[in-house]
């Protein structure tokens, strides 16, 4: 009987603190850190599909966007629509933004690139903030291998057309510096007519995102109407991106051995 009880006991225990550490995850994950996949290719060459990283949810304060989904219930949906963050900060121009789409709800990562009241243009595939040019200085080209890429198993885009299978793929890039100074990677692959675009003006209480990869991205440029994400509310910010965890070239990430090694602990710039 001793023997029984203690058995018990040790199981008792043992379920304790696997209920204590999920609260614990739960907590950290609601509170501080979401973890997150990069599932496209909008935001090459600063992010790659597969790559994983943790989005820093205190780093802007808290909306209904912060609360996590699961199971398919949106526990904080009450609170959507209100026009305030708890313990609120504002994102600087540059940040590596993870937000919901204002439509779909679904999480999409982006450059922020306006605040309210800015004016953002694209001329000729250059960017203009408030009429400062964010100018641009050609790298050495962006090459990556023509084949199928991440769970979707979709083929990137190339400025050298369809490449063979295992061929290079490769994109312009240059190192574009916006007005306040920040600096980051972005890739053309040719003209496009969202390299000409309409003078936005940002409305109070929104934001206007871009991807990186200029050519390739469906964001504030586009509206919603088209399958764009047009401006974006405040309260639909889930967090800042800072750094990249780890990377998998592969379909699934559990295919270690397709782990990108060059890319732990990678910050975001």
């Amino acid at each position: 009987m001793a023997a029984k009880a203690k058995n018990e006991g040790g199981f008792m225990e043992t379920l304790k603190t696997i209920v204590y550490a999920l609260i614990l995850a739960g907590l950290i994950r609601t509170l501080l850190f979401q973890p997150f996949w990069i599932p496209s290719g909008s935001m090459k060459s600063t992010l790659l599909i597969g790559d994983f990283l943790f989005v820093n949810k205190f780093a802007y304060g808290y909306s209904y966007a912060s609360c996590p989904s699961m199971f398919g219930v949106d526990f904080c949906g009450f609170a959507k629509g209100s026009d305030t963050r708890l313990l609120g900060s504002e994102p600087e121009v540059g940040d590596v933004v993870v937000f919901k789409h204002p439509v779909s709800g679904q999480d999409y990562i982006k450059r922020l690139i306006g605040r309210p009241g800015d004016r953002v243009q694209v001329k000729n595939g250059i960017l203009y903030i408030n009429g400062v040019e964010a100018k641009q200085e050609p790298i050495d080209p962006f090459i990556e291998t023509f084949e199928r890429q991440g769970p979707a198993q979709g083929f990137p885009r190339c400025k050298n057309l369809t490449p063979a299978l295992g061929g290079e793929c490769v994109k312009d890039r240059a190192l574009e510096t916006l007005p306040n100074g920040v600096t980051h990677e972005v890739l053309n692959i040719r003209d496009e007519r969202a390299d000409n675009t309409e003078e936005f003006i940002v409305p109070e209480g929104q934001y206007f995102f871009m991807g990186d990869n200029r050519d390739n991205s469906l964001d504030s440029r586009f509206s919603q109407r088209v399958g764009g994400v047009g401006f974006v509310p405040a309260e639909n910010i889930i967090g800042r991106a800072d750094r990249i965890v780890f990377s998998s070239a592969g379909k699934s990430l559990l295919m270690f051995w397709k782990w990108r090694s060059d890319r732990y602990l990678k910050a975001i710039d």
